[in-house]
């Protein structure tokens, strides 16, 4: 019988960071029974129902430990929020150490798993004498590119927006410097200067799990795996997606997907900007008449009853990996963060990009221009998507050549990403090698 092996995985603060890595930590004990983790979770207060919803579905191998709250009440009013979770995870540090001790008196752990964003705890995993990998949530592309600016911040005086060339990152599809990550757009913020502290952590750790798969970023990831730039190992280990959630069977989420059991094949837009982006009024109104065009209080008069047979809106959660799988489903409008995508990519839609923050722009010329499974939303010079260019963006993806491409592409990376999770796939095996390298610890001597 295996002896059981046991890590620790510490998230970051926020959905789109502890989802990810949870969905990770499940699919490690699914495939590899024999490990045991233990999932040290730090908390701003109590947890938002999504967060909670997924903590629910844990299997017994995995053991959640809910960190106290701390208290950012001394915090100017309007502070940023990246600063604000880099400052939570700063001051979790104590109970997180205090966690991991009491741990190893009892029990040896192997390694730690990271986010990004907990990077402090680096210095932990030699302490009580285990490896330390980072999962990291976002592309290969994302990653090397944050590394990438190391080297340009050293090198560049302006700001990144203002660069008359594309940034070229090896292996991966050039960047106008406004479409690098939003951190990056103002490099006198703090917000930069802790993204910066935050990117020179990931070479120190023992390896990098990335939410992505070879068929899909092939040239980054072996560029990135190039012996002379010295990075450390990389694991891509997707993709790993959401695949049902405790809200899936509300009455909205069914209400939803029986409205689409009767629409006609591939003839429905789905449009979501995810758990945090938001619209100004202004593009909300230019957004309804855009959909309007084509075919709740913040939409425009009488929006609702002239769309009533035509769309449906959904004004909460709503169950959208199992949206992006029904057959009705023929295009996604999304913010393109890097979890969306990925489910985009796992149900073969095409897509329309419209990012709004973080790296989202990164994705969206990736998907848009790399891979070309997506068509770009263009802001005019008011700031906006106009209604008309969102109507061309619907007619092209939709009806036109163009979009019957980008979907025959799409179902194409579908293929891939089913292949890459199977049995004998690349990310199947990547992670068994993985957890083999873990597995050996445990059987040494100092393990037993």
């Amino acid at each position: 019988m295996d002896k059981t092996t046991h890590i620790a995985v510490i998230p970051g603060l926020g959905f789109s960071h502890l989802a990810p890595i949870l969905n990770f930590s499940k699919l490690l004990v699914q495939l590899h029974p024999h490990f045991h983790v233990t999932f040290i979770v730090p908390s701003l207060g109590s947890l938002p129902n999504t967060s909670k919803a997924i903590l629910q579905t844990l299997p017994p191998n995995i053991n959640p430990i809910f960190l106290p709250p701390v208290n950012l009440n001394d915090q100017p009013q309007g502070t940023p929020l990246e600063p604000q979770i880099h400052l939570a995870i700063t001051r979790s540090m104590q109970s997180i150490h205090h966690t991991l001790n009491s741990i190893t008196s009892n029990t040896p752990l192997v390694a730690m798993l990271i986010d990004s964003f907990a990077a402090e705890a680096i210095g932990f995993a030699r302490e009580f004498n285990m490896l330390c990998y980072m999962y990291f949530p976002c592309s290969v592309t994302t990653l090397s590119t944050y590394l990438y600016m190391l080297k340009l911040d050293e090198e560049t005086s302006c700001e990144y927006k203002d660069l008359p060339q594309p940034v070229q990152v090896p292996g991966c599809v050039p960047f106008h410097g406004r479409d690098l990550c939003s951190v990056a757009q103002d490099r006198t913020a703090l917000p930069y200067k802790l993204f910066l502290q935050r990117v020179k952590c990931i070479p120190l750790v023992d390896g990098v799990l990335v939410n992505s798969f070879l068929e899909m970023e092939t040239g980054p990831i072996r560029a990135f795996e190039d012996e002379e730039r010295g990075y450390p190992p990389l694991y891509p280990v997707g993709p790993i997606v959401q695949t049902g959630t405790a809200t899936a069977a509300s009455t909205t989420g069914l209400e939803c997907l029986t409205w689409l059991d009767k629409q006609q094949d591939g003839s429905v837009l789905y449009v979501c900007f995810g758990s945090g982006g938001t619209l100004s009024q202004e593009q909300m109104k230019e957004l309804a008449y855009g959909l309007e065009l084509k075919p709740l209080e913040f939409l425009p008069r009488g929006f609702l009853e002239r769309t009533k047979e035509q769309g449906m809106v959904v004004p909460s959660w709503a169950p959208q990996s199992e949206i992006l799988g029904h057959g009705s489903v023929g295009g996604f409008l999304s913010h393109c963060g890097w979890n969306s995508t990925l489910e985009s990519v796992v149900h073969g839609v095409p897509l329309i990009t419209w990012p709004l923050f973080a790296e989202q722009r990164m994705n969206a010329v990736v998907m848009s221009e790399g891979l070309k499974v997506g068509v770009r939303a263009r802001v005019s010079e008011n700031g906006l998507v106009e209604r008309v260019e969102i109507a061309e963006m619907i007619k092209c993806l939709m009806e036109e050549e163009e979009g019957r491409e980008m979907r025959k592409r799409m179902k194409e990376l579908k293929e891939d990403a089913a292949n890459a999770i199977k049995e004998d796939g690349s990310s199947t095996k990547t992670l068994s090698q993985l957890a083999l390298v873990w597995k050996s610890l445990t059987c040494e001597n100092r393990f037993c």
